[in-house]
């Protein structure tokens, strides 16, 4: 995760117990049993550990009594205890598990609702073409300009409007339209949409989309034109092919009539989308990549093929703030060469195509694409990187000054629970060595890039290593009796017995180093990310 507070929300009861998000109820109550003989404040004389105990007995037992419960569990899972310190009602009326769990929908669906009617959520593209032969030719730089802008509103629950307007301009020519749209969602799995466009082709439309199954869709359009009275009617039809991947096959009938099949692929670390489209005056193919470098950074190559065009384009990314990303790509084709710059913020875009040349001369076309793709690699090793990672750490001093006596003490208190884990930890760990099982050697929580284990900040600094907790202890206390270990996916690992947040607001993984039957093992996880070992993937 990129940053703190994008996770799954309200789960640190559950990693408190110890279980799933899905847990049943047997299961949260086993696990309050286990708990509760740990902490249990009788079972130590010291003074000290029967205090610490006692505040830790008392979390467990809270956790119990909400989770236990079914309508505090409903209520804690959307709104979290701020749900549940404000006296949340939810009415006698509700008794069964469904109703509450639709009172609670309704409820964040409301909020939902007034939060989008509070606004208009505005998109739009500025396109610029620029010129560099016509500039040499002393009749100007910038050949044209594009500009569309949308807007939508949230009317209610089942009501959507969409305005939006684009008008273009090429040397001594121009154009405008505008367009209304409206979609009404009949049912969960149909909606339906009224179209108005007006300008230079006008026309009338209204297009319906159907969920025939959990993998497929259908969508039927059909559209008039108020200049010529001619009528176009569009099938889509799209299939989930796997778990990443989709197909579509696309049927116009008309003036204009074509049969497109497309294609689009998408993880966590790559895209890609192909389309081949024959119709009655042309035909073309396209297909595009992107890979993910980083989550900040990416790279893309596409190209297309048909009667109107013939081009590659070859280019890459980086997301500068948390709302902006910039570009830069590369295209070489039948039009010429170009250079284009792309400014992606929010739902805006401002895009910069120049082109270059008309003619395609291979020198020229190859010093287009290497001296600037140098230079950028020079700029960000040189200059960018030091400034930015200077940045990065300037503000990481900062949250740790601010965070500084709330990170102390939640550490006192890990440390606290950790000591009245070690002895049952040690026995655990002992019984595990003598029969060759799992024994968890290393592990560090927090952000694991001050911790020399990424070199995005230059390897360990120690006045960032405070953003680290050893959390060997309890992970060897969790190791269940037939020598495994698992976190469940979801849950902040902060929230777990032991763990603390060392660094507020930062990105945190869990790096795990382990041995097994004799052998040698390591993982790195996020925060919410599952973790189940041993497992051979993560043999050194």
């Amino acid at each position: 995760m990129d940053e703190e507070g994008t996770g799954p929300p309200n789960r640190e009861l559950y990693a408190l117990l110890h279980v799933s998000p899905e847990a049943t109820e047997e299961e949260i109550r086993k696990a309050y049993r286990q708990w509760a003989q740990v902490y249990h404040p009788d079972k130590y004389q010291d003074i000290h550990m029967k205090e610490v105990a006692t505040q830790n007995f008392q979390r467990i037992c809270q956790a119990y009594e909400i989770l236990s419960d079914e309508t505090k569990r409903q209520i804690y899972d959307i709104y979290g205890m701020e749900g549940l310190n404000s006296g949340l009602e939810l009415g006698p009326r509700l008794s069964k598990a469904e109703e509450i769990k639709e009172e609670l929908e309704r409820l964040r669906q409301r909020k939902e609702q007034e939060k989008n009617l509070a606004h208009f959520r505005p998109s739009g593209t500025i396109l610029t073409n620029l010129s560099l032969p016509h500039l040499l030719d002393g009749d100007g730089f910038v050949r044209g300009m594009a500009m569309t802008s949308e807007y939508q509103s949230q009317l209610s629950k089942h009501n959507t409007l969409a305005l939006s307007g684009n008008l273009a301009v090429a040397e001594n020519s121009g154009g405008r339209a505008g367009s209304v749209l409206l979609r009404h969602e009949i049912s969960s799995v149909a909606s339906a949409e009224f179209m108005v466009t007006f300008g230079l082709h006008s026309l009338i439309g209204v297009q319906t989309t159907h969920h025939l199954s959990n993998h497929s869709t259908a969508t039927m359009g059909l559209a008039m034109s108020l200049q010529d009275g001619s009528i176009n009617l569009s099938n889509t039809w799209t299939r989930q092919l796997t778990e990443t991947a989709n197909g579509n096959i696309q049927l116009v009938l008309g003036r204009e009539s074509s049969i497109g099949v497309g294609w689009r692929k998408e993880d966590k670390k790559m895209s890609a989308a192909g389309e081949v489209k024959f119709g009655t005056s042309y035909f073309g193919a396209s297909a595009n990549c992107a890979w993910r470098f980083s989550s900040k950074s990416h790279g893309c190559i596409g190209g297309k093929v048909g009667s109107t065009a013939l081009e590659i384009e070859i280019g890459g990314g980086r997301k500068i703030s948390k709302f902006s990303t910039v570009r830069a790509l590369y295209t070489i084709g039948i039009k010429g060469i170009f250079w284009k710059l792309e400014l992606h913020r929010s739902g805006q875009k401002l895009i910069i195509p120049i082109l270059l040349s008309r003619h395609i001369n291979p020198l020229f076309s190859a010093g287009a694409f290497v001296v600037p793709a140098s230079a950028y690699f020079v700029l960000k090793k040189f200059v960018l990187k030091p400034y930015f990672l200077k940045r990065k750490k300037q503000k990481a001093l900062e949250n740790m000054e601010k965070t500084s006596a709330e990170v102390q003490e939640a550490r006192k208190a890990a440390e606290r629970a950790q000591k009245l884990l070690e002895n049952v930890a040690n026995r655990k760990k002992n019984r595990q060595l003598e029969v060759g099982g799992l024994v968890v050697t290393e592990a560090k929580y927090g952000n694991l890039k001050n911790d020399g284990r990424s070199e995005d900040l230059g390897g360990v600094d120690p006045e960032l290593a405070s953003q680290v907790i050893d959390v060997t202890l309890p992970l060897n206390f969790l190791v269940s009796d037939s020598g495994q270990l698992k976190l469940h996916e979801g849950v902040r690992k902060s929230g777990i017995m032991g763990f603390c947040d060392p660094c507020p607001g930062v990105p945190k993984q869990l790096y795990v180093q382990y041995t097994y039957d004799g052998k040698e093992f390591e993982v790195t996880v996020d925060d919410c990310e599952e973790l189940t070992i041993p497992q051979e993937a993560h043999r050194i």
